[in-house]
């Protein structure tokens, strides 16, 4: 594992998720422009590049709602590394291209599943480097990842000939998993399973170069782990009894937030909740095996929701909204205490916004996982003192916002007249370049990491955010060009690091 000393001393780096990279196919991916990437943030004496989830994405395109917990996402399959393994052509690629802009997650979807059985079909045959038979490191990668793999390639290959219908609606037997009736589909459906392994091969193959690259340059990956999955799922499908669900496999409750300053009627996020009585049963072993997986594609992760360890808000899955939901306490330290003893301390950061209790705070200390302050809740909207430097740790990652917040020029635009005063007399600013003003701000401060999303960096406004939540439309589109992705586009980003000392200089 690189060595990412997260808490011992200073540093800094970037937000991007790698669909929102430039270049030739539509969506960002682990080719070229990704190596770029890498190579413009270790110009600026970056040390981290913070990530989305990278699973397959599935209900609104959101990395939260992925078909494995496992898996990864094909759609950030690179056409130009496949071309130089020799499965692709240039007339493949020529083909592949689509035009420059926000993610089109239809066509890009078709055009990745059409890239990938070429692919597959050359590589099977053995074309490229696969040497005439599957190469030995293709049999080494199905063997490792068997304990998730198969029942995900079962999975998506039942999905994608049942066009994507959720699980629950498959014939009964074989959403029930009846012995008979698995053995069949494995059967059926035995070279579209073979083609989702291949995917998955690849994913990995490319992503672990991508990472090498990144170590090489000394930039560690901070990975997102979502706390809950989604119903659609491999992962629920498979294991039925870890979740709390209905006869027929719907979910019986389900996740979300209460009311708060941000909804009056609360967030149902739709997630089915946990049976942390039989996780713990088991040792946890589920929730173990998932962690170690995510920490062998990342260096650190960001634990999402992480207060719903302590305590989850639980909702009926038949309420319209979670203004009548209710707590109820989760494994707590239990399972961080199990998590410890299997592998050590964890290099997780804890996502701890919103509603903090004690107890949450207790827990993350108890193991020493740093938290998270986002400058932004500091000064507009719900306001909270916590968010303010002067009051942070340096066990602390300090973020300008998040790929859940409008972007700072945008977030500032639209603040009230008090609450611009209220910023521009804390950072002393006229406001006119208030995205490079946020990010002296974090970078400035005591917190031992600073990141900042490349928007801001950027000081692009409200058309560059990435997601507004609550919301199924229009989420997860944006793209940076060419020109955005260079170190010349950093600007003096390079020069504020080493000045507050966080460039390891």
């Amino acid at each position: 594992m690189f060595d990412a000393n997260l808490l011992g001393e200073r540093a800094s780096g970037l937000l991007l998720h790698p669909s929102s990279l430039p270049g030739r196919f539509g969506i960002g991916d682990m080719g070229p422009s990704a190596l770029r990437w890498v190579d413009a943030l270790a110009d600026h004496h970056q040390r981290y590049w913070q990530i989305l989830p990278l699973g397959p994405t599935g209900y609104g395109n959101s990395p939260y709602q992925s078909f494995s917990a496992f898996a990864g996402n094909l759609l950030l399959l690179s056409p130009e590394l496949l071309a130089q393994d020799g499965v692709l052509s240039r007339a493949d690629l020529e083909e592949l291209e689509q035009p420059a802009g926000a993610v089109d997650y239809e066509r890009v979807a078709a055009a990745k599943q059409l890239m990938l059985r070429r692919a597959w079909t050359r590589f099977s045959r053995g074309g490229g480097k696969s040497g005439g038979e599957l190469s030995e490191d293709f049999l080494e990668f199905i063997s490792a990842a068997a304990p998730w793999l198969e029942d995900f390639a079962l999975f998506m290959a039942v999905k994608s000939a049942g066009r994507n219908r959720f699980w629950v609606e498959w014939d009964r037997a074989l959403a029930h998993r009846e012995v008979e009736a698995i053995h069949a589909a494995r059967r059926e459906l035995a070279e579209e399973i073979a083609l989702v392994r291949f995917g998955q091969f690849i994913f990995f193959r490319q992503w672990n170069a991508l990472k090498a690259h990144a170590h090489a340059k000394g930039i560690a990956i901070i990975g997102d782990l979502p706390i809950f999955v989604a119903a659609d799922s491999a992962d629920v499908w498979s294991r039925p009894e870890l979740f709390d669900l209905d006869p027929t496999g719907r979910p019986h409750t389900v996740a979300g937030v209460p009311p708060d300053y941000f909804s009056r009627t609360g967030q149902r996020w739709g997630n089915p909740l946990y049976r942390w009585d039989v996780l713990a049963d088991e040792g946890f072993e589920w929730w173990h095996n998932r962690i170690i997986a995510a920490l062998e594609s990342v260096d650190i992760l960001r634990i999402d929701h992480f207060r719903g360890f302590a305590a989850y808000w639980e909702v009926k899955a038949d309420s319209a909204d979670a203004a009548n939901g209710r707590w109820v306490t989760g494994p707590g330290a239990r399972y961080f205490a199990s998590l410890t003893e299997r592998i050590g301390r964890a290099p997780l950061i804890a996502e701890d916004l919103g509603w903090i209790t004690d107890d949450v705070d207790a827990m993350r200390l108890r193991f020493g996982f740093p938290g998270m302050r986002v400058l932004q809740f500091a000064f507009a909207g719900a306001t909270e003192a916590r968010f303010l430097p002067y009051r942070y740790e340096p066990a602390t990652v300090v973020y300008t916002g998040t790929h859940d917040n409008d972007t700072t020029q945008g977030w500032f635009g639209s603040a009230d007249p008090a609450e611009k005063k209220l910023i521009c007399s804390y950072l002393d600013s006229d406001g006119t370049r208030i995205h490079r003003d946020l990010i002296r701000l974090a970078w400035s401060s005591v917190a031992n990491l600073a990141i900042a999303p490349l928007q801001d960096v950027l000081g692009l406004g409200s058309e560059a955010r990435m997601n507004i939540p609550g919301t199924t439309g229009g989420n997860w589109c944006w793209r940076a060009t060419d020109s955005q992705t260079t170190s010349e586009a950093l600007g003096d980003l390079g020069e504020i690091t080493r000045i507050f000392g966080r460039s390891g200089a």
